[in-house]
């Protein structure tokens, strides 16, 4: 597959560059850190003639929040003179008003900025009978891709809504032989070996002969044949020897085998019959799904007990011996919101998904709790009914972190 992979790969740098060249790139929505006068405190300085304002998120031992900082011909104002709203507008247009008090020596806002900080933002000020108005985008990991673009990139959508989270318990062990599906086999009557007619490791069907003895009492010779199909694992019999009561074959059926799990004493109250088990091979190899059929009463040296699972083998992908691990699920939490653990990238110190909106996508900080192998539970940061990314939202993240978008006010 790392052919695949490499055309995969080189689509991709080549549909990303395409992107760059449509009307309203990533590039041109964003403000580069430094494009604009910054004041005292860091903010965005936002000038009128003499009248002068410096705008900043705060987010230092509090939640984000805006502080405003007015002055009149470099003279700091009289805060109580002012009339202040800073309007912000999200993807979707949604729509959130900060308004101001008075706090020392700058203006409060009263509610929380929420990630992400991604919104065109819109200030009306009010002072002495003057008003004066400013807007400009303020955008961060928020991208532009055409339809047929995400088509190509094979970006997948759902919706964020409820999900049933597996608790689960990791267990080891290995594949052993069902002792029913094993034969030892002895001549019926002793004699000579005449032939043996398979090899050790062959693979045998029920009926077919094995060997070929002449009998020491009648001198009749007679077929040894196969009770069961299977794989001859062990053979003690060669042309010209005598049988002498001995074992000469063993034919073992691996078409189903077991799993011996080791369930820890931490866990052994959580596991019983029945409980539902995930096996897989350690080395890599398919998933089986089963459940644990028995549990062995006593425990082993390390204190942790056998629980069985049967394993359907018909494939041959768990050989006896087989060093494996399992998955077997304790616990069902129904949860009212969560997410494809597939979706899931990392942005800024943020574990985030890709919201989309259109043909927009703009990350989502989630707030995260608990989760299983498919599923996370959200916390926080999304609202229900979102439409997500859940499959190769990396390309979001590459066509973000080529053009520059950054946690700047």
């Amino acid at each position: 597959m790392p052919t695949q992979r490499l055309t995969f790969l080189i689509l991709i740098a080549a549909l990303l560059g395409a992107c760059a060249q449509e009307p309203a790139p990533m590039a041109e929505l964003n403000l580069a850190a430094g494009d604009y006068e910054r004041g005292p405190s860091n903010g965005r300085m936002l000038r009128e003639g003499d009248f002068a304002l410096e705008l900043a998120i705060f987010e230092t031992g509090v939640p984000p929040e805006f502080r405003v900082w007015p002055t009149l011909a470099g003279e700091p104002l009289d805060l109580g003179a002012l009339d202040l709203e800073v309007r912000l507008t999200r993807l979707g247009n949604v729509v959130d008003i900060h308004r101001f008090n008075p706090q020392g020596d700058f203006l409060r806002g009263d509610s929380v900025v929420y990630e992400p900080h991604s919104f065109s933002v819109t200030v009306d000020a009010r002072h002495q009978g003057r008003s004066y108005s400013w807007s400009y985008d303020s955008f961060e990991g928020r991208t532009r891709i055409a339809p047929d673009v995400a088509a190509a990139f094979e970006l997948a959508t759902e919706i964020a809504g409820p999900a049933v989270i597996d608790e689960n318990v990791e267990v080891f062990g290995r594949i052993v032989t069902d002792p029913s599906r094993v034969r030892e086999i002895n001549a019926r009557f002793d004699g000579a070996i005449q032939s043996v007619d398979v090899m050790l490791g062959e693979t045998v069907a029920a009926g077919q002969r094995l060997a070929t003895v002449e009998s020491n009492e009648s001198l009749q010779s007679y077929a040894i044949t196969a009770p069961i199909g299977g794989i001859v694992t062990e053979r003690a019999a060669d042309a010209g020897e005598q049988t002498a009561g001995r074992q000469l074959f063993t034919i073992t059926d691996t078409s189903v085998v077991w799993a011996e799990l080791a369930i820890f004493p931490g866990d052994r109250q959580r596991v019983s019959v029945g409980t539902p088990v995930t096996v897989q091979p350690t080395a890599g190899g398919p998933e089986v799904a089963g459940v644990i059929s028995q549990i062995s009463p006593t425990a082993t040296a390390n204190q942790a007990v056998s629980a069985r699972v049967v394993i359907d083998n018909a494939d041959n992908f768990f050989p006896p011996g087989t060093h494996v691990s399992g998955v077997v699920r304790v616990a069902e939490h129904p949860v009212p919101l969560a997410v494809k653990r597939s979706g899931l990238q990392s942005f800024r110190d943020f574990t985030v998904v890709y919201a989309q909106i259109g043909d927009e996508y703009e990350v989502r900080m989630l707030d995260l709790g608990r989760q299983d192998r498919e599923w996370i539970e959200v916390l926080g940061g999304l609202e229900p009914g979102t439409r997500y990314v859940t499959e190769n939202s990396f390309v979001l993240k590459a066509d973000i972190e080529k053009t520059g978008a950054t946690h700047d006010h």
